[in-house]
């Protein structure tokens, strides 16, 4: 399955300078996110949740083939299941959602229904993850830009603050599309970054290149 720029970027961009016992990535995909951690810390244990079956497999294979394959697990649950089953609590928890963008919209109506059903609703994973987090814990997520401060309203219903806010935008004449944010149950002032992709195509900034390089074999 392709690797997206959303997961890498989230996955090379949260900070684990609190060295995390415990990560949760949810939503995994193939697994990109979860590996990464993975190769950027010592976590112990590196968890990961995913419900669709064809993803899970492509998880498990990755997990199992990469050099962390003993810290790596993937769970094949909803996260309603994993909540009412699992009582760990998670020092990092980190998730590319599968949202429904109006960008997305194609000619082919009962593909967009698939994607909007797919869709993990912000206020379920919000919920679910006020449940699973450690009380000093981070939650990093990244959303489309517009949905920043919608998610932020919610987020503060569970008690969960921003901490770090950085918004992406593909090149310096393109309108933000994504937010990074990360949050703790501490409420502090976030601090605000942003980020550019590219000068032109294919031509990256130096900030996007000194974030990711580590994870492309050719940047």
């Amino acid at each position: 399955m392709k690797i997206g720029t959303d997961g890498v970027l989230l996955g090379a961009w949260v900070s684990v300078n609190k060295n995390p016992f415990s990560i949760l990535d949810i939503g995994a995909g193939t697994g990109i996110i979860a590996l990464q951690l993975a190769q950027r810390s010592n976590a112990e244990m590196v968890d990961a949740i995913e419900i669709d079956e064809n993803a899970y497999e492509q998880c498990v294979d990755n997990f199992e083939n990469s050099p962390w394959g003993d810290r790596l697990f993937c769970y094949h649950a909803s996260l309603e299941e994993f909540v009412e089953e699992f009582e760990d609590k998670y020092d990092l928890i980190i998730s590319n959602p599968p949202f429904y963008s109006e960008d997305y919209k194609t000619t082919n109506e009962s593909r967009d229904i698939a994607r909007f059903n797919d869709a993990l609703p912000f206020d379920e994973l919000i919920e679910s993850v006020s449940h699973l987090l450690s009380d000093e814990g981070i939650f990093a997520v990244i959303i489309p830009r517009k949905e920043e401060e919608n998610f932020i309203k919610m987020a503060s219903e569970e008690n969960l603050f921003p901490s770090r806010i950085c918004r992406v935008r593909g090149n310096e004449n393109s309108d933000e599309k994504r937010s990074m944010l990360e949050f703790s149950f501490k409420k502090i002032s976030a601090r605000i970054e942003n980020l550019t992709i590219e000068i032109s195509r294919h031509n990256y900034t130096a900030d996007y290149k000194k974030l990711v390089q580590d994870f492309y074999l050719k940047m």
